[in-house]
């Protein structure tokens, strides 16, 4: 790299005033990098003001230099540093932006205040994400959790309606008979056969805190919430709780639906959410509960860590995700997440593409803790309260 290269990038990342050796574009480039990260514009910047038109222009500029995913970093900083949240109540506005998890939860945030002219861009940006992510997320988690579920079911004694002929083949290639043309096979392997009833199904409860800090975290768990609720080997339940709890397993048909029926902030009552998940369990031993919560209880802690005791000796599969997104290491209460990993429950964080592994372990009852390890997640060690 030459100097001069080497001079340019350090000028344009630390927002030199002198920019007059630098071409056109690479000014344009620090002006608009300076009119965010420059306390809203010193000398070269200009700031963004409180104008739909001037931010429009400013992301236009930004969305030429960077790719898309960069563009959603610095877009999601400038409404944090700058207060710029009041913009997307205008659709002209609204309509320009790059649309990500972040804008989603910002916009379900910002839900009650939202006017008539603005939803149906509302709804449209919703809509967007919800779609991409489905693409992203939907075929992955299907085949990884029913193809689970569909191996640990698998028999050495099906019913002929039931074999699995390429897999009974496949083990039975050692016995083929050269002058009868077949293969005589010794083993069937097949499926157990299915019942519809729900008592043999397993029941997945994602119960999920909708305080602000997990705002991407709710977005990606109704996505995966959607998913496997169109998966008829499974129940699955969709509960949001801050103080309140809204349990939108009803909905979970309409993804977009179930996102603008979230109330993101508020405190948090964790012992009340896991109060009523306890009133929907009816076969602990094939259940699963999927606590996505930091774990800041608002609420009554002791009596939150004894329901999961509770919850641990009745036969539920609790397993407590810190947070469901790709935001970094998450902020959590220490001593709680502690007192629950000493329970033998795991405790971790988890990303959106590491869910659909997850969910296939937990539900063919493998061991998550090895699972974790193998994949690279630190699991929360073990202490007392």
């Amino acid at each position: 790299m030459s100097d001069h290269e080497r001079l340019r990038r350090w000028k344009l990342a630390l927002g030199d005033d002198d920019m007059s050796d630098l071409d056109d574009r690479d000014q344009r480039l620090n002006r608009a990098l300076s009119a965010l990260y420059q306390a809203g514009g010193q000398k070269g910047g200009g700031g963004l003001g409180a104008s739909a038109p001037k931010v429009s222009r400013w992301l236009g500029d930004i969305r030429e230099f960077f790719p898309t995913p960069v563009v959603q970093v610095i877009q999601k900083d400038a409404f944090e540093r700058l207060n710029l949240k009041a913009l997307m109540l205008e659709p002209e506005f609204l309509s320009t932006l790059e649309a990500d998890v972040h804008l989603v939860a910002d916009l379900i945030s910002l839900r009650g205040a939202i006017p008539a002219k603005t939803m149906d861009t509302a709804r449209m940006v919703v809509n967007t994400v919800v779609e991409n992510l489905m693409k992203r997320l939907q075929s992955k988690t299907i085949e990884t959790i029913s193809g689970a579920l569909n191996r640990s079911r698998r028999t050495r004694r099906p019913r002929h309606a039931d074999i699995d002929w390429p897999r009974t083949i496949s083990a039975n290639l050692r016995h083929y008979q050269k002058d009868l043309g077949t293969i005589v096979p010794e083993t069937l392997i097949g499926f157990a056969r299915k019942t519809r009833t729900r008592a043999d199904l397993d029941h997945v409860i994602l119960c999920v805190d909708q305080s602000g800090s997990m705002a991407s975290s709710v977005v990606y768990a109704s996505i995966f919430a959607a998913v496997m609720a169109s998966l008829p080997v499974l129940s699955t339940q969709l509960v949001c709780f801050d103080t309140a709890i809204v349990d939108m397993s009803e909905d979970l048909a309409d993804p977009v639906k179930v996102l603008f029926g979230i109330q993101l902030g508020g405190g948090t009552d964790i012992n009340a959410a896991l109060a009523y998940c306890e009133t929907k369990i009816e076969h602990p031993g094939k259940t699963h509960l999927v606590l996505i919560s930091d774990l800041y209880e608002g609420g009554d802690a002791a009596a939150m860590l004894a329901r999961v005791a509770a919850f641990k000796q009745s036969g539920v599969n609790v397993i407590v995700l810190l947070a469901l997104s790709d935001d970094g290491r998450p902020s959590y209460d220490a001593r709680h997440a502690g007192a629950i990993a000493a329970m033998n429950c795991p405790v971790f964080a988890c990303t959106p593409d590491q869910f659909p592994d997850l969910m296939a372990t937990a539900l063919t009852k493998q061991d998550i803790s090895q699972w974790a390890s193998a994949n690279g997640i630190e699991l929360i060690r073990a202490t007392a309260m």
